[in-house]
């Protein structure tokens, strides 16, 4: 025999919890391993120009995330154990847990809100560096052009050419000279500009929710396993 009444029902409301928490994790999980292998921003994140790599603010985040995805799923499976098994140790483990992750939690979205334009903002100075020193390269004629393949890439990848609409343009016209080989041969016109603050923008966007629907099931969970082990201690079986 185990506890009764309404504390039997906050065990199998835990566990369902639980549960839910434990696929959220494997989502974040997964969803961390998709932003860190997305084509678009590997090979972006990827490059090198003279040493200098792209700006890898955007990856830690991505690793931070991957470990968080990988802790919940272990977290989430011992509360789902220490509710069916109305173990007081194994849901005193649990809360304080899940209170560690509450507190990282919130840690990290203070700071990723603080710092949300960051990465679209490294990532376009770097941008702006390459950019730069490839139109440097193709005035003065030089035989090898390292600048040049790096930018193609930019563009490439996001279907863009050049810093704004203005440079998109001249950019474009040197390629039809001949002088040059940048934009796409999609032949859009969009600046990259815009196209690297989408991109980095709409997955900064994603990962704050995620973390926010993670944030609201932690906190039923808390409640709910500290009256489980409340209701245990209380239970006369025990």
């Amino acid at each position: 025999m185990g506890v009764e009444g309404c504390t039997k029902c906050i065990k199998y409301m835990l566990f369902f919890f639980n549960f839910i928490f434990w696929l959220a994790g494997g989502v974040i999980l997964g969803v961390a391993l998709w932003l860190r292998h997305d084509p678009k921003t590997s090979n972006l994140l990827e490059l090198e120009l003279d040493g200098a790599h792209a700006p890898s603010t955007f990856y830690i985040s991505v690793h931070i995330l991957i470990a968080v995805g990988a802790v919940m799923m272990v977290v989430g499976f011992l509360g789902c154990y220490g509710a069916i098994q109305e173990s007081q140790c194994l849901l005193g483990t649990f809360f304080a847990c899940l209170v560690i992750l509450f507190a990282c939690e919130v840690a990290a979205g203070i700071w990723g809100f603080m710092h949300k334009d960051t990465v679209s903002k490294e990532m376009i100075n770097y941008y702006d560096t390459v950019y730069d020193k490839a139109a440097q390269q193709a005035l003065l004629a030089e035989t090898e052009q390292p600048a040049a393949a790096v930018l193609k890439v930019f563009h490439e990848t996001l279907s863009c050419c050049g810093k704004s609409k203005g440079t998109s343009i001249l950019t474009k016209m040197t390629d039809v000279l001949g002088l040059t080989d940048l934009c796409p041969s999609s032949g859009v016109s969009v600046d990259c500009h815009s196209r690297i603050d989408e991109l980095f923008t709409d997955k900064i966007y994603l990962i704050g929710i995620a973390a926010l629907v993670v944030a609201v099931i932690m906190i039923f969970e808390m409640i709910f396993s500290m009256v489980l082990c409340c209701g245990i201690r209380n239970s006369p079986v025990y």
